[in-house]
């Protein structure tokens, strides 16, 4: 069997197989969602993360700047640390790098490490540096941490929870579109929040922290793979089943004019399987809803948004439309070794 066969999230389960199974001395959480969680033996449990970026498949040396690379490749992990509740600490840098690259590109990748640690207090700890035949490699290893009662996974999602999400949705699919294709048109004003919001993503680190502080949220997850496909996580992990309302997706009217260029008149695509969008996607009890959502925005200035709610499996995952009709969600979140469209 080759990999491509087998998929991202099948060669994952494969792995997690080939590990000794069963509980594990201080591990409270293993393979299986967004961070490990570890007990620390003090009143805080350690949260560990990685996450790599991979020239040409990740990005493009000529389409980003080195320092903004730098942000981006820190962001999607500290991401990783919000959607858990928790507070980012520690980084490691891992570096694949081409022997003929200019120094001075590495100064500026740590520009913009630094520049997205600090207003976060990340303390850069180390790391490791080899040569790469095959372009640049930015592999990090994060560190939180969290009270365990603060802490929120993927599993817990309960039916009649209402479904929230922070932000906007589907514009960092957006700017790459706009990348990919010079012959798309949109507003100037657009074009680049589009760009920015692919570039330099804004991880939730305060909202994530202020979520899980509360104590109302029952499941969390960031949007690295697209909205359906991440609350596929979510419904598979919890055994439930989702309801979303397109009216009251946070999407723009721009965003969704993209998409239905790019997709045959499918508004809702960029919205709904757009990656990189590093939003917190998360469920709540329908009571205490409204009011998380409220304290959210006024702690920090982030729009919280109810999307959908939370049914029986049974029910599946369905996108309810504005003419009253529905159509089944299929969550084909980014996988890399199958085909994405």
């Amino acid at each position: 069997m080759k990999i491509d066969q087998l998929g991202e999230f099948g060669l994952i389960e494969r792995i997690r197989q080939a590990l000794p199974q069963g509980p594990v001395a201080d591990v409270m959480m293993g393979i299986g969602d967004d961070v490990a969680v570890l007990r620390s033996g003090g009143e805080r449990v350690w949260l560990v993360t990685c996450d790599v970026q991979v020239e040409g498949v990740h990005f493009l040396r000529d389409a980003i700047t080195p320092q903004d690379l730098g942000r981006k490749a820190l962001a999607i992990n500290l991401s990783d640390i919000a959607s858990s509740g928790g507070r980012p600490r520690f980084a490691l840098i891992s570096l694949g790098l081409p022997k003929d690259l200019e120094v001075e590109f590495v100064d500026g990748l740590y520009q913009g490490l630094r520049a997205e640690a600090e207003p976060f207090g990340v303390s850069i700890v180390g790391g490791n540096i080899s040569s790469s035949r095959l372009g640049i490699f930015i592999d990090i290893t994060l560190l939180g941490d969290a009270p365990p009662k603060n802490i929120l996974l993927r599993a817990g999602a309960q039916v009649g929870d209402q479904i929230l999400v922070t932000g906007s949705l589907g514009d960092a699919a957006a700017g790459v579109a706009l990348l990919l294709d010079p012959g798309l048109t949109t507003s100037a004003e657009y074009g680049a929040f589009a760009r920015l919001r692919r570039d330099t993503p804004t991880p939730r680190v305060r909202e994530g922290e202020l979520i899980g502080a509360a104590h109302s949220a029952n499941a969390m997850i960031d949007i690295s793979d697209g909205l359906a496909g991440d609350l596929g996580h979510i419904c598979e992990s919890s055994s439930v089943g989702v309801r979303l309302f397109a009216q009251s997706l946070p999407v723009s009217k721009a965003n969704r004019a993209l998409s239905q260029a790019v997709y045959d008149g499918d508004e809702w695509h960029f919205a709904l399987h757009g990656g990189e969008n590093y939003e917190l996607l998360f469920t709540v009890p329908a009571a205490q809803a409204e009011a998380l959502a409220e304290q959210v925005t006024s702690a920090t200035g982030t729009p919280v948004t109810i999307i959908g709610e939370i049914v029986p499996l049974a029910q599946g995952q369905r996108l309810a439309l504005e003419n009253g009709s529905s159509i089944p969600i299929q969550p084909r979140g980014w996988d890399h070794f199958k085909e994405n469209k």
